[in-house]
């Protein structure tokens, strides 16, 4: 069960649930990185361990998404598709190919592959949804948040998806909660808001939401540590 910091009970219906996406409804398989390496060290000649460790660097490069020609400021898919054709060059400088050669990685290999749905995700989403409930995903993310969610088996179980590029603002600030209603044409009190991040939680309870802080590896106290408990809040 959870405590009173987890979650805010506002005494209005929750008609909506707002998720975060990664580390609340899906999260990154590092297993896929060492396929990844195998692959390319197949197809490229290359030492796996050290194709392994270039896309490692490479990613966390990408560390500060607000740094100079990082993914915050993209807004369109199309803007993504510069984006990761810059990603691929770097990337190829790192392992000393020709950048045309990297193309087939990214082809075979792409963002969403890395991605999996928690177990108990479809689930709880399809349960909201036979209640009545509609079910959204706000997250920090690239313009292509569709692509990945439906890559994951949760697409058609989600009725609004929204990255955080798309909207030109970021979690925690406020109009990402804001514009988030909007969109899920709900009035925000009515929304309950799912997230691994407190300080996403604190920010969508002062935009109005009500809130709960989700912790799947259960290393918070107070947190909900099993993704079926948000049934109980709603």
């Amino acid at each position: 069960m959870t405590d009173v910091q987890a979650v805010s009970r506002p005494a209005t219906r929750v008609r909506g649930v707002l998720f975060d996406r990664d580390e609340t409804i899906a999260y990154t398989d590092t297993g896929v990185y060492r396929e990844v390496a195998v692959w390319a060290a197949r197809e490229y000649g290359l030492d796996p361990r050290v194709v392994g460790q270039a896309l490692q660097a490479q990613w966390a490069a990408q560390e500060d998404p607000a740094q100079v020609g990082g993914w915050w400021g993209l807004r369109s898919e199309a803007d993504e598709a510069a984006y990761w054709e810059r990603y691929a060059q770097e990337l190829a400088a790192r392992l000393d190919l020709p950048a045309e050669r990297l193309g087939l990685l990214l082809q075979e290999w792409p963002y969403e592959r890395y991605m999996k749905a928690y177990p108990a995700a479809r689930g709880v989403l399809e349960a909201l949804r036979a209640r009545g409930v509609k079910v959204g995903v706000l997250s920090n993310t690239l313009p292509s948040i569709g692509v990945t969610l439906d890559a994951i088996g949760l697409g058609d179980v989600v009725d609004v998806a929204i990255a955080s590029c798309s909207l030109g603002v970021h979690k925690p600030e406020r109009d990402a909660y804001l514009r988030s209603a909007d969109l899920m044409e709900l009035p925000v009190q009515e929304i309950l808001f799912v997230d691994d991040k407190p300080e996403n939680v604190t920010a969508a309870r002062e935009a109005g939401m009500r809130a709960a802080l989700i912790d799947l590896r259960h290393g918070t106290p107070g947190a909900l540590h099993d993704l079926r408990d948000v049934l109980e809040l709603v």
